[in-house]
């Protein structure tokens, strides 16, 4: 995998890493990876007023800082290591940024085992929420860092394939690698 590290845009670093899914841009602030984009990198809205951006921006070229640098540099590895059929969890600092019912289920994506599916309904009830499901899809599409936060492996209550915010290809590329390592069928 190639790395290519971008010059911040404000208080974070950003890096692209080739995958067999497409790039991947990688985005870390404050020691932890914030966001894990497959595609183009989505436009940012526009500040509203009032509101606080952090730091000045980092001038063009100056590298990123130490720790967010790490966070980029292992997070590519563990990713190289995910694609080669090395690595079935990800361990690495992360800061994802939602609501509280968000992060709540994005932390439940995080207990769904290498290997194996789930759908929007179990989500739901793990969460506390039994009658959520359609919300637990919406806040599966905003899940900011895809693949290690696993939002690929739910499911249609059906076992259909079901949205995937980088599309349903990768989602079969993603689902496929992890059947054929783990050696469960999961679609």
């Amino acid at each position: 995998m190639k790395v290519t590290t971008a010059a911040p845009s404000t208080a974070e670093a950003r890096a692209v890493v080739e995958s067999p899914v497409g790039d991947i841009t990688l985005v870390a602030s404050g020691g932890a990876l914030t966001a894990l984009w497959m595609g183009p990198m989505p436009e940012r809205p526009p500040p509203r007023a009032g509101r606080r951006l952090g730091p000045p921006t980092t001038p063009s070229g100056e590298p990123p800082t130490e720790p967010d640098a790490a966070v980029l540099t292992t997070a590519a590895e563990q990713l190289a290591e995910y694609f080669a059929g090395e690595r079935t969890v990800f361990d690495l600092p992360l800061a994802a940024r939602g609501t509280p019912f968000q992060r709540a289920v994005w932390d439940a994506l995080r207990e769904i085992p290498y290997g194996e599916t789930t759908s929007y309904g179990a989500i739901a009830a793990r969460v506390g929420q039994p009658t959520a499901a359609r919300a637990v899809g919406l806040a599966n599409g905003r899940n900011p860092i895809g693949i290690v936060v696993p939002c690929h492996r739910v499911i249609g209550a059906g076992g259909t394939l079901v949205g995937y915010a980088g599309g349903l290809d990768r989602k079969r590329f993603l689902l496929s690698l992890e059947e054929r390592v783990s050696g469960r069928a999961l679609v």
